[in-house]
């Protein structure tokens, strides 16, 4: 096949190499329903990207379809991703061509740490949906993997959004947070927090209550020996 214009025939060529790329199951849904909602979710993982570029052993805890987990993949050294469903996993490591092969395994981040030790974790919409009562664990489990200087970034719709969600959504957000509720969250478990709101596409550093989505960007996670040295 040849293209009218040279420029292009590259395109062709890299098609019948490799074969065209698909959405994942679960953005698939989004490209569907809303579209604009990927370039939403794209945003948060470009964030997610540069905050970590030049990290060497990363992990993602909730990577869904893994579809957007690419754009981390691109600036970190080694990327893991893991979720609690087989469908996403399999479907992740289904779609996976080089050089974009990642480490993929189902784990369950209730049950226990991810093996291994990383340099940085993150979990986008992720924590919504662990019940207050269970957020403790979730959060002792995702320090246990982390080295003593290790960072950590979570991404969850703001309180505030969820007059504005769907049923559905809703009935998924059990743990949506304000921007100071969130930062006073993991500042309980990191010594630093740097936080950051979104709205659509947009990431800033602005007024809480008008954000849509939040970021907290979490340094040097406290062991469980710091805690109970401070409450004791």
């Amino acid at each position: 096949m040849q293209a009218k214009d040279p420029v292009n025939q590259g395109l062709f060529e890299l098609r019948e190499r490799i074969g065209l790329a698909r959405l994942g199951i679960m953005n698939n849904q989004v490209w569907h329903q809303d579209p604009k909602r990927l370039v939403f979710t794209l945003a948060r993982y470009k964030f997610v990207a540069k905050m970590l570029k030049g990290q060497r052993r990363v992990v993602e805890i909730g990577c869904g379809d893994g579809f957007c987990s690419r754009l981390v993949q691109n600036e970190v050294d080694d990327l893991t991703i893991t979720d609690f469903d087989p469908l996403f996993i399999e479907d992740a490591k289904a779609r996976m061509a080089e050089p974009w092969v990642s480490g993929a395994f189902v784990h369950d981040i209730l049950s226990g740490p991810v093996p291994g030790t990383y340099d940085a974790a993150y979990s986008l919409d992720v924590l919504e949906h662990i019940p207050p009562a269970q957020e403790q664990v979730y959060l002792g489990n995702v320090i246990t993997s982390l080295t003593g200087q290790g960072i950590f970034i979570a991404g969850i719709p703001s309180l505030e959004s969820q007059a504005y969600a769907s049923a559905d959504s809703k009935a998924g957000h059990v743990n949506c947070k304000t921007g100071e509720a969130l930062r006073l969250t993991m500042l309980e478990h990191f010594h630093t927090v740097f936080m950051f709101s979104m709205n659509d596409e947009v990431v800033h550093t602005g007024f809480f209550p008008m954000a849509h989505y939040l970021l907290a960007v979490c340094v040097g996670p406290k062991r469980q020996t710091e805690t109970a040295n401070r409450d004791g």
